[in-house]
């Protein structure tokens, strides 16, 4: 009988345990309780974080169904070569139709930006981050300390700060952007070019150097004020990557922010999720705005938000990033 006893105090002690970390993992901060993070060095400057979240005991785990850790993240000097059947899944996103004068075109934006190459290095030196969507969910939300308390602070598109700093913090150390969506960044601040089309590729050889391209499906920046050398471009491969094994071909191609935070896991020690999802009453619009046309996309099926808030939620249940509604 008291072996019996001793044997259920056991296991009740396991039981609490483990319900204790599943409820730290998905909801507490992973922040520091005091202060903010030591400044480190960027895991994407002139290195890659090698991040291999699956081993083999773990092939019937949902999260490591859809991660593949061997993935290209990046396009670099190193690695300029876009696969065949990945060309042409990316020629098709926006209807361009001329894929052969590809590697003439990254080998001359590689010479215009004087990039250093990429190599893996180890996870344990990546830092936390903070992928910051522009959802109108962030609208009073008061996460600005929280967001900037990471190391690394990723942010896209037009994303703005100036007059939300309560909201949506201060810092910025990487922000995702496309031509179309293309903005003047600080200096420090490195520019993730998602690129949907070979012509983005140009626009950014552009952007640095003629100018000339001012215009792809509509009116762009002809020039952009960034350091050139802080500049990353997201591999075609990793977009097709994303679309077929996280988003099941779901919508078109990824949004921007799905995109970035798939990087932050990719890349990330811990990822903290900000400002994804319909608002309170259902609307999808940016937190600095009334945008007019807010949840368009919904209606074209470029990107299929429903499913990628999903997959958010999801892969806060499971414990892999926490989730900041």
């Amino acid at each position: 009988m008291q072996f019996r006893k001793k044997l259920w105090c056991i296991l009740a002690l396991c039981l609490a345990f483990f319900l204790w970390k599943v409820y730290k993992a998905v909801y507490m901060d992973p922040s520091p309780s005091s202060g903010e993070w030591p400044l480190m060095e960027s895991p994407w400057e002139g290195k890659m974080c090698s991040q291999n979240r699956c081993t083999e005991h773990s092939k019937l785990d949902w999260f490591c169904d859809h991660f593949d850790a061997s993935v290209n993240c990046l396009l670099t000097l190193r690695n300029p070569e876009v696969p065949s059947e990945v060309l042409q899944w990316w020629l098709r996103l926006q209807g361009y139709q001329d894929g052969s004068q590809l590697q003439k075109i990254i080998k001359h934006l590689f010479d215009i930006l004087h990039s250093p190459p990429v190599t893996a290095q180890d996870f344990s030196q990546c830092g936390t981050c903070a992928v910051v969507g522009n959802s109108g969910r962030l609208k009073g939300s008061k996460y600005g300390k929280k967001i900037d308390s990471h190391h690394f602070v990723l942010r896209m598109n037009t994303a703005q700060t100036a007059g939300f700093e309560e909201d949506v913090g201060t810092r910025t150390t990487h922000h995702f952007m496309y031509p179309e969506s293309a903005v003047n960044l600080h200096a420090g601040v490195h520019l993730v070019l998602v690129p949907f089309k070979p012509l983005d590729l140009k626009w950014l050889a552009s952007a640095f150097s003629s100018g000339e391209i001012k215009r792809t499906y509509q009116r762009v920046k002809p020039f952009i004020e960034a350091d050139k050398s802080k500049v990353l471009i997201l591999n075609p491969a990793f977009l097709k990557y994303i679309h077929d094994k996280w988003m099941k071909r779901f919508g078109r191609y990824p949004s921007t922010g799905f995109a970035a935070l798939l990087f932050a896991i990719h890349t990330c020690k811990q990822v903290s999720a900000f400002g994804f999802g319909a608002d309170s009453r259902g609307n999808w619009h940016h937190y600095w705005e009334k945008n007019r046309y807010a949840g368009a996309f919904r209606r074209t099926g470029v990107h299929n938000a429903t499913f990628e808030l999903a997959l958010i939620e999801r892969l806060a249940v499971e414990g892999r990033i926490s989730f900041y509604k």
